[in-house]
């Protein structure tokens, strides 16, 4: 039997709210520290699947989330596709060759890569109960072209933006290679046990609104109609941070089955713009579940106010900070589940 979480992604209203966080399997757990000590490098703990199951379900154990997320890194698609990958200490990762004229055709293909990700999922799905959704992820095409072609995370994703003015043939072809790779990964987490998938634009705010329509909205649109065709009654949801005005349109348009929000975004403004029976998934402010006390509690009963007539997955706005006191996790469940 579904849990509550797979009822509302499914767009069906729920006795209870379900609730699960962005990047819930990480730092501020004092047992993924422990665990991450142990194996050494961010990369080497991906890759050993009994490692990464454990993390993924650390979080559920604890809080007892409705939702579990496979811990991996949006990165494993150009690892794929033939980058070398590697994580700096304290600086974040690094791809290389950086791709800077969007050549990717020169790579190596290796999607081999991909399969220590599915042994991953089938490990957790075996581990958890029926009530909870496991949830697979994929960092949308926009996204990941950034890292790809600066070779590493940036600002203003300059480098990106500007590739694609300036030669939007090549960008295309390496927006439709990772596409292509990314439909793969993602149907083969759902062969593997995944329930529902995410597609991550964590940068799709830095866009013009022509650009937003040619690089967050088509490629998701293409993504989530190949998996809805491959893989029917499995739930995408589209996570397009940043995308500010433009969310209503991402929502019509991609095809997506549930929208994830930023906490940028007003909850009353999201809920008169979607169509009622839409999924919407999010929005509280990480840096509130950070902070504690009052404004959070306010900030809580606002989002819970906000969609209490339509499905809504109870999430923050972007990832956990890893200073996020365990308290102020316990607390916020508590909140939302009454």
């Amino acid at each position: 039997m579904p849990g509550c979480l797979l009822d509302t992604l499914a767009g069906r209203r729920t006795e209870r709210r379900p609730v699960w966080l962005m990047r819930q399997a990480g730092r501020y757990l004092p047992e993924y520290r422990a665990l991450r000590a142990e194996k050494g490098g961010f990369l080497e703990l991906v890759y050993d699947s009994e490692a990464a199951a454990e993390v993924t379900v650390q979080p559920i154990d604890r809080f007892g989330f409705d939702g579990a997320i496979l811990f991996s890194d949006i990165l494993i698609v150009p690892y794929a596709l033939g980058q070398d990958l590697w994580f700096e200490a304290g600086e974040g990762p690094r791809l290389a060759p950086p791709l800077v004229d969007g050549a990717w055709n020169g790579l190596e293909q290796a999607f081999q890569r991909f399969d220590a990700i599915y042994r991953t999922v089938a490990l957790v799905k075996d581990r958890l109960g029926p009530e909870t959704t496991l949830l697979g992820f994929a960092g949308s095409p926009w996204t990941v072209a950034t890292y790809m072609i600066a070779g590493q995370g940036s600002k203003d994703h300059g480098k990106a933006r500007t590739l694609a003015y300036r030669d939007p043939q090549a960008f295309a072809s390496l927006i439709g290679a990772i596409e292509a790779a990314s439909i793969e990964y993602l149907i083969g987490q759902i062969d593997a046990g995944a329930e529902a998938v995410q597609l991550f634009d964590s940068w799709a705010g830095s866009l013009s609104p022509t650009q937003f329509e040619q690089w967050v909205i088509a490629p998701n649109a293409r993504i989530a109609a190949a998996i809805h065709a491959a893989r029917p009654g499995i739930p995408v949801i589209g996570f397009p941070k940043g995308a500010g005005a433009k969310l209503p349109a991402y929502a019509r348009e991609t095809g997506v089955d549930a929208l994830g929000v930023d906490e940028t975004q007003d909850p009353a403004w999201i809920h008169g713009q979607l169509p009622t029976d839409m999924p919407v998934q999010g929005n509280l402010d990480p840096m509130l579940l950070l902070a504690g006390g009052p404004a959070l509690d306010e900030s809580v009963a606002r989002i819970l106010a906000a969609f209490a007539d339509r499905p809504h997955v109870f999430n923050l706005g972007h990832g956990i900070d890893k200073e996020t006191p365990i308290a102020h996790v316990e607390h916020l469940l508590k909140l939302v589940r009454g």
